[in-house]
């Protein structure tokens, strides 16, 4: 088995973040991943800088290889890094618009796209988008149980002055406070 990556802005890392990882850990039979910490994402604006957010994904996955990732984009990652036989995670909300990714189909033949599904999903949409893809036998689809936890509730509820209990792992939850991150 290569390398299984998984990567995004954890603005900050949550429940489900970790959900994702531990089910492709035991899905594609390995002990530790690859965690690459959006340094710029291209897609979505972030409250916390890049080194806090490798801080908190540190604590968040301490078992696993973490580190900044400063492409924006993932082919760009895929052309200047060397990886043994990549599968990138990704959740189903992201596969919805991969077609709208920077060159989805160089991407395809750089990794695997291991797609992270709840019970319940409607496979329509992602049929949708396998069916405009020239190598859909390189998207693999496994399933997790369904976690509630966003980045956006965690942050609002910081700023609120709630407990983050049931949001993120401890570690992270002290890291937040002791940083002051996401405060108003």
């Amino acid at each position: 088995m290569g390398v299984v990556l998984y990567g995004g802005a954890f603005d900050p890392p949550h429940l489900g973040h970790v959900a994702v990882a531990d089910a492709a850990k035991e899905r594609f039979g390995v002990d530790r991943l690859v965690v690459l910490v959006d340094e710029r994402p291209a897609h979505r604006e972030v409250r916390a800088s890049p080194e806090d957010r490798l801080a908190l994904a540190r604590a968040a996955f301490p078992a696993d290889a973490v580190r900044l990732d400063p492409y924006p984009r993932t082919v760009e990652l895929l052309r200047a890094e060397r990886f043994d036989d990549p599968i990138f995670v990704i959740g189903a909300d992201q596969f919805r618009h991969f077609l709208a990714w920077s060159e989805p189909a160089e991407v395809l033949e750089r990794t695997r796209l291991a797609v992270a599904t709840r019970p319940g999903f409607p496979h329509s949409e992602p049929d949708d988008v396998l069916e405009r893809l020239d190598s859909p036998e390189r998207v693999l689809f496994f399933e997790i149980e369904p976690n509630p936890a966003a980045s956006t509730d965690v942050r609002a509820r910081v700023a609120a002055g709630q407990p983050l209990d049931d949001l993120v792992p401890n570690a992270v939850a002290r890291l937040i406070a002791e940083r002051g991150l996401y405060r108003p």
